[in-house]
């Protein structure tokens, strides 16, 4: 009877313990300011709506809410700032996360998602607010987690890390992006060198090869992408089918390499215009210049072509197949409607790359060798404390810490712990 009653008191005092904590976390974020928050899915973990200005130099102007996930551990524990380019419509566990067994807030972009405003005013979409969202959520949530800070992101998210370390250089302790690229100017010409070098001579000659097909026969490809759009309900206004046809074949070395699977599939001339139409919507799909896709994008597309700049397409190996675009100026990657002015301003870009060579000390970035966007990413410099790992064979998907080599990951682990931050699973698979 004892047992029983100390087995009774013992499970009493653990649900008591798990109660206590996740009353505590509840408690700590209704005293924080401009926090709204409701538990989801698993326990301790809460989707926020945190109210920010829209001018952040000028709150008067007005305000919105914006929307992050916190996945709560322990307030000792270190804090990961997962930070997305994008929408972030769920809690989605970051895998830096999983190795400091850490706290983590993934946030969503400013104008993406349900992070908007009533009224989409795009001069108060730049890189500067942007950021001073995230120093302003840094704010109030060091009011709890008092221990080590992380940011991070992957792509558009992994640049969104590297611009929020220029503007607060001071908010966290290191800061890891992801496959992401620093460019340099409105069409960085990086890429195109990136994509005359890449893999074999063979390989490059069989896309080359592949696009001329498709536009050379284009009288048989638009009706076979016709029917594929109207089964599949996408709109072309701000671009027509034809264009979107000619835009899908000259991103295909881009989007190939970008996510590279194998030269073995890239159809032969022997093959099918059905074959190759089907190879050409699985790598690189006409859908992208879709109008929904364009929307769905705009924000990012809006960002690229007037501060973060992107890529064009060389137009000169096709200036005899092209018929709906332009050969100059090159076509732009970022595809802005007509009805949203854009102007491009590269003092921020030149401010940025000169800083991050000299100042931006405790960060690691990690590119994938196969990569397209590695090409402008961020270039290795002796005069800052920072780590680069070029990962061999990897990609935009692949290039993260669980697909290192061994070695790899012990040096990724030896520069954290170097830099003070503590470890908790490193051997995560």
């Amino acid at each position: 009877m004892r047992k029983i009653v100390l087995n009774l008191l013992l499970i009493f005092c653990v649900c008591w313990q798990v109660q206590a904590q996740k009353v505590t976390i509840e408690n700590a974020l209704y005293d924080l300011p401009d926090v709204i928050f409701k538990e989801i899915g698993k326990a301790d973990t809460f989707e926020l709506k945190i109210k920010q200005p829209l001018d952040h130099r000028h709150p008067e102007k007005g305000y919105f809410y914006q929307r992050a996930f916190l996945s709560h551990k322990s307030f000792e524990k270190p804090m990961v700032m997962y930070l997305s380019g994008y929408n972030q419509d769920k809690p989605y566990k970051n895998e830096l996360s999983k190795l400091l067994d850490a706290n983590q807030l993934s946030i969503e972009h400013r104008y993406f998602g349900k992070s908007l405003p009533d009224s989409l005013d795009y001069t108060y979409l730049n890189l500067e607010q942007a950021t001073a969202d995230l120093h302003h959520i840094n704010e109030i949530f060091k009011k709890i987690y008092a221990g080590k800070w992380i940011s991070t992101g992957i792509s558009k998210g992994g640049s969104t890390t590297i611009f929020y370390k220029y503007f607060y250089p001071n908010d966290v302790d290191v800061a890891i992006p992801y496959v992401a690229p620093l460019n340099r100017e409105y069409e960085d010409k990086r890429l195109y060198a990136f994509l005359d070098t890449i893999g074999s001579k063979v390989c490059r000659q069989k896309l080359f090869a592949f696009q001329k097909r498709m536009l050379k026969h284009r009288k048989e490809v638009l009706p076979l992408l016709q029917m594929y759009s109207d089964g599949a309900g996408l709109k072309f206004s701000t671009l027509t089918l034809e264009q979107a046809f000619e835009y899908s074949v000259l991103e295909l070395p881009f989007a190939f390499w970008q996510y590279y699977t194998s030269c073995d599939d890239i159809p032969s001339e022997s093959s099918s215009l059905l074959a190759a139409t089907q190879y050409l919507l699985k790598t690189s799909d006409i859908k992208s210049y879709s109008e929904d896709h364009i929307d769905y994008y705009l924000s990012h597309y809006y960002q690229a072509a007037t501060e973060m700049g992107y890529y064009g397409y060389r137009t000169e190996p096709f200036k005899n197949d092209l018929k709906a675009l332009p050969l100059q100026p090159h076509p732009y990657a970022a595809i802005v409607p007509k009805r949203i002015p854009v102007h491009f301003d590269d003092t921020l870009l030149k401010k940025a790359n000169e800083w991050i060579a000299k100042e931006g000390n405790r960060m690691i970035y990690i590119n994938g060798s196969f990569d397209t966007w590695s090409a402008t990413g961020v270039s290795p410099s002796d005069k800052v404390d920072a780590k680069w790992f070029i990962l061999k064979g990897k990609n935009h998907r692949t290039a993260r810490f669980v697909n290192m080599t061994p070695d790899e990951k012990k040096s990724f682990i030896a520069t954290l712990e170097r830099w003070g931050i503590p470890v908790a699973n490193p051997e995560m698979k």
